[in-house]
């Protein structure tokens, strides 16, 4: 298992322009079906009762975060909700009507600290990546000879 990404090229026109980056591509997208399916294939519990599971995780979760909660998943991560707003001059000029301009939810995923005290988020703990076959950039000797060949698979630098 690798994450893959493409090369694309800056076209800023700022200091950026012209040069060389990574995203990440992704190949499909699994629905909480598939991940049902996959879960009941590990383990004793069926895909029906872990749909059953999921709805309710997501109904209680809406219900909680609504109600100013935070809502932490061991091994996941915490889900909270924020709020967008324009300024207003004085407080009693503030109102929601007037100044708040949108609700979003901020997820963080969990962390772990290892040994030498560095922070490492459990989804990316040991990611590999590699170029996408669908998007490889040809790249010329020159910069192939300068180590800029990143076809194998390697770890990311922290």
């Amino acid at each position: 298992m690798a994450l893959n990404y493409r090369l694309y090229q800056s076209n800023r026109k700022d200091n950026t322009k012209g040069k060389w980056y990574a995203r990440v591509t992704h190949t499909s997208t699994i629905d909480t079906n598939g991940l049902a399916a996959i879960m009941q294939a590990n383990c004793t519990v069926k895909r029906s009762d872990i749909l059953a599971v999921i709805s309710e995780l997501v109904e209680v979760m809406t219900t909680e975060l609504q109600n100013s909660k935070r809502v932490r998943i061991d091994g996941f991560g915490t889900f909270k909700l924020g709020i967008n707003t324009k300024a207003a001059d004085h407080a009693k000029d503030f109102s929601v009507s007037r100044n708040v301009t949108g609700v979003h939810v901020l997820f963080l995923p969990e962390t772990k600290i290892g040994a030498d005290k560095r922070r490492t988020i459990t989804f990316v703990d040991q990611v590999k990546l590699r170029e996408a076959d669908v998007y490889k950039v040809e790249k010329s000797a020159e910069a192939a000879n300068a180590g800029a060949d990143s076809t194998d698979d390697a770890e990311p630098q922290a």
